[in-house]
């Protein structure tokens, strides 16, 4: 994509890209792909999917790309395993304040099950966790409901379909 690995902008000024990888992401043919069940694998549709790709840029453009490569779909297994790596990320930006969070299983299991769309991959995951768990959590902080050194557990609720914050004896309900 870059000519010699610079990147120059209307002013003339240039960056160097020389030792960058560059990711592109496009959904261009993600109808055929789920179509497929989950043992599929994708090169089935393969063609059908470049035929899109093709067909939405231009050869000189597709030209320059170094590889172009399908993936499988997310599987729900796999939307347990960003969760955790959601919350981890959480943690150690929690632990600045000595903040513990831990998160049961059946809330990593509710989150999972709330942010699975196969059609959009990842993408409603991490808006679930920032919706159920990230949001409620800075509004308490910033109420002052959760301070430094203080462990949060978050459970699901057995009132509603929600997230329960529970730190030691006080409850807190969240939707």
């Amino acid at each position: 994509m870059l000519d010699e690995g610079k990147l120059t902008d209307s002013q003339g000024r240039s960056v160097d890209f020389r030792n960058t990888l560059i990711l592109l992401t496009s959904n261009l043919g993600a109808e055929y792909l789920l179509k497929l069940k989950e043992s599929e694998p994708v090169e089935k549709v393969k063609e059908q999917v470049m035929t899109e790709v093709r067909s939405a840029f231009r050869p000189e453009f597709l030209n320059r790309l170094e590889a172009i490569l399908l993936f499988q779909r997310l599987s729900k297994q796999s939307m347990r395993r960003i969760v955790d790596i959601q919350i981890k990320e959480l943690q150690a930006r929690l632990s600045e304040r000595s903040i513990i969070i831990e998160i049961s299983d059946a809330a990593k299991a509710w989150l999972s099950e709330k942010g699975y769309d196969p059609s959009y991959g990842a993408r409603p995951l991490r808006r679930q966790i920032q919706i159920h768990v990230q949001n409620p959590l800075a509004e308490d902080l910033i109420a002052g409901t959760y301070t430094d050194g203080d462990e949060i557990f978050v459970d699901i609720s057995d009132v509603d379909d929600g997230l329960i914050f529970h730190k030691q004896n006080d409850l807190a309900i969240i939707k």
